[in-house]
């Protein structure tokens, strides 16, 4: 990628419990490639399919799992991560995920984060399930609520799913994904040049 277009930004890379965690390694690479400072938190589902050091090897940066994990600053690290961040993305934004933003819950690290990025920076949903679960009529209420409270998404696309089936459903690519979150950014300056 060499150029550095995304230098002094700091994006926030939420993963939660689905097969297609292995592709946001490439998208959180991509990110720090292209000079972004990027920070990535964990669900417990996420980390049964990819490990924090993954992703601790992949930022420089510790990798964050736990809702309830100590911090080196006073803030809450829900408040403080997302106060640092130009934008949270989730991926992959499994229909569980959806849900528990729709309705507010905050039981845990990434549900909570969501919670607490609102004002704080935009939230890049990419979506990942099951065909049947992605034409769920409350997946498609969940999105609905989500995309009219501000929050962006992209994808899903078509093809291969871990359920050996082809359809809709499938994360879209780290490249797409990518140049979503490059289109929000640049939308607004970077907090650390504000």
């Amino acid at each position: 990628m060499g150029e550095q277009k995304l230098a002094n930004y700091e994006v926030l890379v939420c993963l939660t419990g689905g097969i297609a965690c292995y592709k946001v390694a490439t998208l959180v690479s991509r990110l720090v490639q292209a000079g972004a400072g990027v920070s990535a938190a964990m669900s417990a589902g996420a980390q049964r399919f990819i490990t924090p050091l993954t992703f601790q090897s992949l930022t420089g940066r510790r990798v964050f799992t736990d809702l309830w994990d100590s911090t080196e600053q006073y803030d809450p690290q829900h408040i403080a991560l997302t106060d640092r961040a130009d934008l949270m993305i989730i991926a992959p934004a499994t229909a569980n995920i959806i849900g528990k933003i729709a309705s507010g819950i905050a039981d845990e690290l990434v549900s909570a984060l969501a919670m607490t990025a609102g004002g704080a920076c935009p939230i890049l949903l990419a979506p990942s399930m099951n065909t049947r679960m992605w034409e769920s009529p409350a997946v498609a209420a969940n999105l609905e609520t989500l995309k009219k409270r501000g929050l962006h998404t992209v994808g899903p696309g078509e093809g291969w799913l871990a359920c050996r089936t082809v359809g809709k459903g499938r994360m879209a690519e780290p490249e797409e994904i990518l140049a979503a979150a490059v289109e929000l950014m640049k939308q607004r300056p970077a907090k650390a040049q504000a």
